[in-house]
């Protein structure tokens, strides 16, 4: 039993909240990603996870046992690095058999053995033989994966692993790490800032802001259907429209649209109201039709598969869609939007509210 429990775990730094009263369970053998931006506190609480770090309150728990208070060699975790430790002086294979060198409870031929299975998992047999200092950084990295997983620990941790790797490394390595988690079922932590790595590796993303986690849940969920403002713009490329709103007499108004909306009754007074839609949920044609806006072509730019990334400008709005073919008026013409209203969600005071 490998379930991780973050029992309201607080970490500050003199008067600053690292992480503010996390309170969250990783279930045993889920693959699980803390992403954020910069300073959210993915790594701070990764480092507490793995006894880096001792919290300034709170426990955490490894299958119900507290081990707060151990240090990481107790912890039994494997840990992956952005920069991790190699011996240029060993090849792959023997970096890799090295930490079960010093457990005496794994017999040469059981060390030979998950030696092997990791380097065909991570498709590095051919390099087994090969010195540290003759690999690219992705390949390293899988050496480094290999060595933690090789000690199958019921618990492993990635902090960034792909940050130092160039683009094309990168894509075989997130491969690479698809492959292990699949294959072993192990309960990882994998820490990223890369929302495209999370939505890839992740069962469930953990999606944190300011020290808190702000939603946990799996990534099309999470992208679906975010419950603040934070995480419908940092999902997504780009990320959500967010169009200011108006409320008076239990009607919302908004320049998106034609009609106005009926207010959620959870909307507190005086509230900051915002309506948000996924630019690929935006209609864009060059003809007005039922529920249909004007607006003012201002940018357009060619995106993936023969899509089109545009903005078009409603007064002081601008709204952000994905087309599938070429936008129906040049950049300062005309077009038309339409919103769907049953894919409007409303937001106050960056919290979306139950409609």
């Amino acid at each position: 039993m490998a379930e991780i429990v973050i029992d309201r775990v607080v970490k500050r730094f003199g008067s600053f909240n690292a992480v503010d009263d996390i309170a969250m369970r990783f279930a045993d053998g889920e693959v699980a990603c803390l992403l954020g931006p910069s300073g959210c506190g993915k790594t701070t609480l990764m480092r507490i996870i793995a006894g880096l770090e001792r919290p300034t309150s709170g426990r955490v728990l490894f299958g119900g046992r507290d081990v707060t208070g151990l240090a990481p060699r107790q912890r039994n975790v494997g840990m992956v690095f952005q920069y991790p430790v190699m011996y240029p002086t060993l090849s792959v294979a023997e970096n890799i058999a090295l930490p079960l060198h010093y457990d005496r409870s794994v017999s040469a031929a059981e060390r030979q053995k998950r030696v092997e299975a990791v380097l065909d998992v991570l498709d590095i047999r051919d390099l087994a033989g090969a010195y540290i200092e003759e690999l690219n950084a992705g390949n390293r990295q899988k050496v480094a994966v290999g060595r933690a997983v090789a000690r199958q620990s019921e618990i492993v941790l990635f902090d960034e692993p792909t940050t130092n790797v160039e683009v094309n490394a990168k894509l075989a390595l997130i491969r690479a790490f698809k492959a292990v988690t699949q294959r072993l079922r192990q309960t990882i932590v994998y820490v990223t800032h890369d929302q495209t790595e999370a939505m890839t590796l992740a069962d469930r993303i953990a999606l944190m802001q300011s020290g808190k986690i702000v939603q946990y849940d799996q990534p099309q969920e999470l992208y679906n259907n975010p419950t603040t403002e934070f995480g419908g713009w940092f999902l997504g490329n780009p990320g959500m429209n967010f169009i200011p709103a108006a409320v008076a007499g239990g009607r919302i108004t908004a320049p998106i649209l034609t009609e106005a909306l009926p207010a959620p009754a959870g909307l507190k007074p005086g509230a900051a109201v915002t309506l948000g839609i996924r630019p690929e949920l935006v209609r864009m044609q060059g003809e007005a039709g039922p529920g249909t806006v004007p607006a003012i072509l201002t940018d357009q730019a060619i995106g993936i598969a023969g899509r089109y990334l545009t903005k078009a400008r409603i007064g002081d709005v601008v709204i952000k869609v994905n087309t599938e073919g070429v936008p129906p008026s040049r950049l300062g013409g005309t077009v038309h939007l339409c919103a769907p209203r049953a894919r409007l969600m409303v937001f106050a005071d960056g919290v979306r509210v139950a409609t």
